[in-house]
């Protein structure tokens, strides 16, 4: 039974489009301030997943509890107040190439609030800021920006409302080794700063020894093992090992950690 601590709770969950089955009754538990971390190899319903926890998707049976509300029991008016508590940053950065960086970080604001423009600009500038992005990166478009800078613009907008939970969708892909690193510091900084907990679909071994709190491993419609990569280190299960065999594998289980050490 989820605790008061529970953020996200899936029970028995089931997806399946047609007669592929891609969950097929997946449990899950996300902890108040932890960064949590959803593995797996292609096909194994991570992205469905999230698409199920942000509301873009429904299962066809079981239960997702989003900080404690049953998200299969909302009205529209009530879905859009529940988004509102959540941030997304989506793998492609997902900004509106019509308008510059600061219009895309302050479009949830003017959205959702009735705050004046030199305001929400104010409040743009200052999100983009907390992403590690100049002020004049602003008046950019998408299509100026470097990868590592989009990736930090689309964060930014995420953060806009001052969200407690933050979902973050492959942040470090595409990135150089420099810039990837950085982001991974910067999601260590914002949960530790804001009191965030973060949910992050990676391939990133990097990201996933140095900064996850516990990850889940996906396959075969479950969830295979969960638990820190210390612990799912001890697991022999062919999902699993992966994350721990090979050259790259074990050079990400010896990288001292740059940033600011998680709190247990």
């Amino acid at each position: 039974m989820a605790g008061a601590d529970t953020v996200i709770e899936l029970h028995q969950v089931a997806t399946r489009f047609g007669d592929h089955v891609v969950h097929d009754g997946l449990d899950l538990e996300v902890r108040r301030g932890e960064i949590f971390a959803l593995v797996g190899g292609s096909g194994s319903g991570k992205s469905t997943l999230l698409r199920e926890m942000i509301l873009l998707q429904r299962p066809d049976s079981g239960s997702i509890k989003v900080l404690g509300i049953d998200l299969a029991t909302l009205d529209d008016a009530s879905a859009t107040a529940l988004r509102q508590r959540w941030g997304v940053m989506f793998q492609h950065g997902g900004l509106f190439g019509s308008l510059n960086v600061r219009e895309n970080v302050g479009l949830p604001l003017r959205e959702h609030t009735r705050l004046a423009d030199d305001l929400i600009d104010a409040v743009a500038a200052w999100k983009l800021g907390l992403a590690g992005l100049a002020p004049e990166v602003g008046a950019q478009h998408p299509s100026e920006l470097s990868g590592g800078m989009l990736k930090r613009a689309s964060l930014a907008r995420a953060l806009a409302l001052d969200p407690e939970l933050l979902f973050l969708d492959e942040p470090t892909a595409g990135l150089d080794p420099d810039g990837a690193d950085g982001v991974d510091e910067l999601v260590l900084r914002l949960r530790d700063l804001h009191g965030l907990t973060v949910v992050v679909i990676t391939h990133d071994l990097d990201l996933l020894w140095q900064v996850a709190d516990r990850v889940a491993v996906l396959a075969d419609g479950k969830v295979q093992g969960v638990g820190s990569m210390d612990e799912l280190s001890r697991l022999d299960h062919p999902a699993v090992r992966p994350f721990f065999d090979g050259p790259r594998a074990r050079a990400a289980q010896t990288q001292e950690r740059s940033a600011p050490s998680k709190p247990r």
